[in-house]
């Protein structure tokens, strides 16, 4: 009788742990984001409205200025708004763009059924959900910059042609550059977290379109003080007021920049607070 000898394993066959690391699910999420067709078009769509919107704004002040205002001789402090005016123009519907993809990153995944996949390879959930965040947020904020700086050279070059200059290097000019990038950036979070948790993207994407847009409108036709009172604190209107400063540290509704950065970080901190426990709690 003959006896069946077990084949041992080889040591490449042997069991692996099937966990990826952070960084794993880091790549992986930047990946998916780049291999999107959403993500490519709506980054071209950002950069393509920061220019146009800076090129239109621009060319409109200059213009206007030429028929009644001595560009030249305005002081250098209005000078420099002018300018930075244009350049950040776009972000007003730049913010709807980064609002969509950011809906679209997660919504899709339950559409096509691959949310199941990503949560069977990262089992706790909840690192697949931060890198998520932290790719889209990187993405964003890079591809905002090129728009923002893009913006500025357009606008720099139109207003050249009346006088008005303001360089770059400027406190009042690069900080609300790096402001708009950043809250382009943290809009984007911000929708991540609402795609995560309505799961739909028409659902999601109505939902913060109606918090940048509807809501502001609708409390500004309000009239009461409370309502007014309630305006700043807002996403978009304190998103805005990150980086609508005319001077260095100063923004229009007088809460500065780091209060204004504060409530925005509320928002995406709710956003994706309510991401964690439903998506925790939910099956996929």
């Amino acid at each position: 009788m003959t006896t069946l000898t077990p084949t041992p394993a080889h040591p490449s066959q042997r069991s692996r742990p099937t966990s990826l690391s952070f960084a794993g699910v880091l790549r992986s999420e930047w990946i998916k984001l780049r291999s999107l067709r959403s993500t490519t078009w709506s980054y071209l769509i950002v950069v393509a409205i920061a220019l146009g919107m800076a090129l239109i704004m621009s060319l409109s002040m200059a213009s206007g200025m030429s028929g009644g205002t001595d560009a030249a001789s305005a002081p250098a402090e209005q000078q420099l708004s002018f300018i930075v005016q244009s350049s950040v123009f776009g972000v007003y519907f730049g913010q709807l763009v980064a609002g969509v993809l950011g809906v679209l990153v997660i919504s899709g995944e339950y559409t096509t059924g691959m949310i199941r996949s990503t949560l069977a390879a990262v089992p706790k959930r909840l690192p697949a959900l931060a890198a998520k965040a932290v790719v889209l947020f990187i993405a964003t904020y890079v591809v905002g910059l090129v728009a923002t700086l893009g913006a500025y050279l357009v606008s720099s070059s139109v207003f050249a042609g009346v006088g008005v200059s303001a360089g770059l290097t400027e406190p009042g000019v690069f900080l609300p550059l790096l402001g708009a990038s950043l809250y382009l950036a943290l809009v984007a979070v911000f929708a991540l977290g609402v795609g995560t948790m309505l799961r739909s993207s028409a659902g999601g994407i109505a939902a913060v379109l109606g918090l940048i847009l509807l809501v502001p409108t609708v409390f500004q036709m309000i009239p009461a003080e409370w309502a007014q009172d309630v305006l700043p604190y807002l996403l978009s209107i304190a998103g805005m007021n990150m980086f609508t400063s005319t001077t260095a540290g100063s923004t229009a509704d007088g809460f500065g920049f780091w209060l204004n950065l504060l409530i925005v970080l509320g928002w995406v901190g709710a956003s994706i607070a309510g991401a964690t426990v439903l998506l925790k709690r939910r099956d996929a």
